[in-house]
């Protein structure tokens, strides 16, 4: 018995022995899994031990225990040959938001063509800039991404909407790569339009810059774009289309190219950017229109209402008799700000001490950004991918395009954020660092817009140039917009300075000196103030317990920076537009109304601009970086990116070292394009073997600003219908307009115009066209103003004229038509007597008038009512496209 119980024993633990062996039945020690560490931005990074990414530099995160899988079951029969012919279900592909993972390719599909397979077994083509060496401690690599461009659906406000994300995400996936390596970027238009991407910052081939009809012809619908250049430069770069308005709704990604040596600090990308719900075609469209509904949503309609409410009627009079319209800070009113594609972010790895690197990318279409922290100090160590001598800083405002390495510190086992806010103040998007107890930043107050609109008169001419002040201003030290700070003025209800923000930020005084150590402040014109204009005072002074701002006088490269002896080549550029009707020039001449600038490798390149208008314009050229000359002689700092504040005047120089055609552009999207740019073009450059036919592509790269902007507005209402519609283009527009009465004697009316703006600010609109009045109840001959027998209730006339913008914004028209008969007119439409509520006025030498109220409901519907001299009183609604 005892035999037969031993055999028993036995066979039992060698059964148990086999299946832990095999790993079936697992004991306690079994189910404890070994720890892995992933990196939050590259999941597929993994180590088995803490440490950082190697590529992006974050700190690898711990990841949570999976549980263990239960036994497989046994295998089901096999399938009848019946069930086996029908098809498995296929997994959706399209993102319906923005996510992490990578869209899969469809494999039943045949891959796309390679527009440009002769660059595939090439040798990567390097720039015309100095390449160095990465050093022997690194062994250069290929490095390939495949990038997925597609249409998805996104939803950030409660709506869903269309957007275009890169491998399913937004913002698109994080490039990287060390210097040294040569970059293969297969680029896969799963679309139905074309499109590109432009490389922010990047010294490479010209035919690789990504700006289609100068350097490559547009990446067609559904096929592959190859773009391939070795890496030579180290820095916080990103990449976006330059396709349309294909940025906005989504298309933008950080490009990170470390150092061979990267220093030892956690680095996090993180990609600042603007959404909104509308189709940026309809922004556009809004903007041009002069539709001022993204006023009313952001509360900056500035109405007569608001002006008398905060003592401010004579700044709203004087600012409409200088013809200007609204103080408008940000052109567009957006849903959501985003951080990596979310408002509010968490990055909860970090503990008490921690020192953390923000590679930060503003990728927004056309927002400033203030940044602020709630943990201490920030410290700017680099801009635009250039390193600079650490400079320590309570805030810093970051212009669209432009990139910042920041160093900030965690005080304690906390959660910080890291708060960027519109410049418009009227939301922000977060980054929190740390876990633990919230420590939020102190949220930035309201815009004083009417104390903005009072030293905006001060500043304007009545032909709407700027007015010279007997001061220079450049490099953002000066920033005008500052009287509208509640932080720095004080509240606008009370009236009152708070006790540690009275004075403006030293960072924004006007240097008198500049000190060598750029982490100190910069000197301030000790009580300058700007009596007389206006009687505005700005009191410059500043005290050493103000807020220290950065500006760009701040920056001090860390190696010398200046150019080799050359033939210089000087350009003067004045910065100009107005937003009557949104038209943004250079020289008040557009890209397709000029000349390529032509320049010669060798050159020493010197720009000096001066920005000419109330809006800020941050200044972008391709394929360059150019020193900043801002009072640190060799240690200029480097850029491709520089914000240019109203009033400021700059200077730029950079060595012309490359081949090919470079666009150099404001990176305000809407802005660009409108035609706000230049392009360099290096003489004699070797041919681009994508572009066969230089005057198509001229004429297809200016399509974008001669883009025909349609708007219009009709009104229903019980006495008859009114309204009219527009096409314009930058500088031409084709108008008519129509009054319809329901009643036999109220006739119909139709006037259609169709000319040309003049001048800087388009005040003057010559004219040609046909007006036909018919009214089919007999009326006595009546006389009209001037003198002549009036044809106004049966007209049929060719027409020519004259329109001209007057003070207060009355427009005025002197015509005539080809039956000899002369016609003045004035008219004023919305004036804004509250947010939503306007008044418009009509008067003309023909005893016609017209005034009327009209209530936005929405952006595309009002409720209105007016008296008209031939269709009587009426009521109704209004409808705006």
């Amino acid at each position: 018995m005892k035999n037969i119980i031993a055999i028993l024993l036995f066979l039992s633990f060698g059964q148990v022995t086999f299946a832990q062996h095999e790993g079936h039945n697992m004991p306690v020690k079994q189910q404890q899994q070994s720890t892995i560490y992933t990196c939050p931005m590259h999941p597929e990074v993994q180590s088995n031990k803490p440490g950082t990414c190697p590529k992006c530099g974050m700190a690898l995160v711990r990841q949570k225990p999976k549980a263990i899988p239960k036994p497989a079951p046994k295998p089901a029969a096999k399938p009848t040959p019946k069930e086996a012919a029908k098809p498995a279900t296929k997994p959706t592909v399209r993102p319906t938001k923005p996510a992490g993972k990578k869209v899969e390719n469809e494999a039943e599909k045949p891959k796309p063509p390679v527009l440009n397979e002769d660059v595939k077994n090439a040798p990567a083509q390097s720039s015309g800039h100095k390449v160095e060496s990465p050093g022997p401690t690194y062994k250069p690599k290929k490095v390939r991404y495949d990038l997925y461009v597609e249409d998805t659906i996104v939803n950030y406000s409660g709506k869903p909407r269309k957007a275009v994300a890169i491998n399913g995400q937004i913002p698109a996936p994080v490039l990287t790569f060390t210097e040294g390596d040569t970059a293969e970027i297969y680029v896969h238009n799963k679309m139905d339009v074309e499109t590109s991407i432009h490389w922010h910052g990047v010294f490479l081939p010209n035919r690789f810059d990504g700006v289609p009809w100068l350097t490559q012809m547009p990446i067609k619908p559904h096929s592959t774009y190859l773009y391939k250049f070795p890496i030579i430069q180290n820095g916080t770069y990103w990449y976006h289309s330059h396709s349309a308005l294909q940025e906005q709704s989504g298309m933008y990604g950080a490009l990170i190219f470390n150092k061979v040596n990267e220093p030892e600090i956690p680095a996090i990308p993180i990609v600042l950017s603007d959404w909104t719900d509308m189709k940026p075609e309809e922004v556009f469209r809004f903007l041009r229109s002069a539709n001022d509904w993204f006023g009313i949503q952001k509360g900056a309609a500035q109405a007569y209402a608001e002006a008398i409410r905060k003592g401010h009627f004579k700044t709203k009079l004087t600012n409409e008799w200088k013809r200007m319209t609204a103080m408008d800070v940000s052109d567009v009113a957006y849903e959501k700000f985003l951080t990596n594609g979310k408002p509010i972010n968490e990055q909860t790895q970090f503990k008490g001490g921690d020192q953390v690197k923000l590679r930060l990318v503003n990728g927004g279409a056309s927002t400033y950004f203030w940044l602020t922290y709630s943990g201490g100090k920030i410290t700017v160590v680099a801009n635009d991918g250039n390193d600079v001598e650490p400079v320590e800083v309570d805030r810093l405002i970051i212009a669209p395009s432009e990139t910042y390495d920041l160093i900030v510190t965690i005080p304690e086992d906390m959660q910080y954020e890291f708060l960027a806010t519109a410049e418009d103040r009227t939301n922000s998007t977060s980054l929190w660092l740390g876990s633990g107890h919230k420590m939020p930043a102190k949220p930035l107050g309201r815009l004083k817009y009417f104390e903005g609109m009072k030293m905006m008169n001060g500043m304007m001419k009545m032909n709407g140039d700027m007015e010279p002040m007997g001061m220079q201003m450049s490099l953002q030290q000066m920033d005008m917009n500052m009287v509208m700070y509640p932080e720095v003025t004080g509240e606008e209800e009370t009236g009152k300075k708070g006790k540690e923000t009275s004075k403006p930020a030293s960072g924004n005084a006007m240097p008198m000196e500049q000190k060598t150590d750029t982490t100190q402040k910069t000197q301030s014109m000790q009580g300058h103030n700007m009596e007389g204009h206006e009687g505005h005072n700005m009191d410059m002074a500043a005290d050493e317990g103000d807020l220290v701002t950065l500006n760009y006088g701040m920056l001090r490269a860390t190696e010398k920076t200046t150019l080799k002896p050359g033939p210089e080549k000087l350009l003067r550029f004045e910065l100009t537009g107005n937003m009557n009707r949104y038209v943004w020039t250079i020289d008040n001449k557009t890209v397709s109304e000029t000349d390529k600038i032509l320049i010669k490798k060798g050159e020493n390149v010197k720009i000096i601009m001066y920005n000419n208008s109330m809006m800020r314009h941050p200044m972008h050229l391709h394929g360059h970086d150019f020193r900043v000359l801002n009072g640190q002689g060799e240690y200029a700092p480097l850029k491709n990116v520089v914000d240019i504040m109203p009033m400021e005047t700059d200077t730029l120089e950079f060595a012309a070292s490359e081949s090919g055609d470079w666009f150099f552009h404001c990176h305000i999207l809407y802005h660009m394009m409108t035609g706000m740019g230049r392009v360099f073009s290096y003489e004699n450059s070797p041919h681009n073997p994508e572009l066969h036919d230089p005057k198509m592509n001229w004429r297809m790269l200016n399509m974008d600003e001669r883009m025909i902007t349609k708007s219009g507005q009709i009104g229903i209402e019980t006495n008859g219908s009114d309204g009219e519609f527009s096409l314009s283009t930058t500088r031409w527009q084709a108008i008519t307009e129509w009054r319809v009465g329901f009643k036999k004697e109220y006739g119909i009316e139709s006037e259609t115009y169709f000319g040309r703006y003049f001048g800087k600010m388009q005040w003057l609109f010559p004219f040609i066209g046909f007006d036909y009045h018919h009214n089919s109840v007999e009326n006595e001959a009546e006389e009209t103003l001037l003198g002549q027998t009036s044809n106004q209730n049966n007209r049929k006339a060719f027409v020519a004229g004259v329109q001209y913008m007057l003070p207060m914004l009355v427009q005025a028209e002197a015509r005539v038509d080809s039956k000899g008969k002369f016609r003045l007119q004035l008219r004023r439409e919305d004036i804004p007597l509250t947010s939503r509520l306007r008044l418009n006025l009509m008067a003309n030498t023909d005893k016609e008038y017209m005034a009327g109220l009209r209530y936005i409901v929405t952006k595309y519907f009002s409720l209105s009512t007016h008296y008209d001299s031939d269709m009587k009183y009426g009521a109704g609604v209004t409808i705006t496209y």
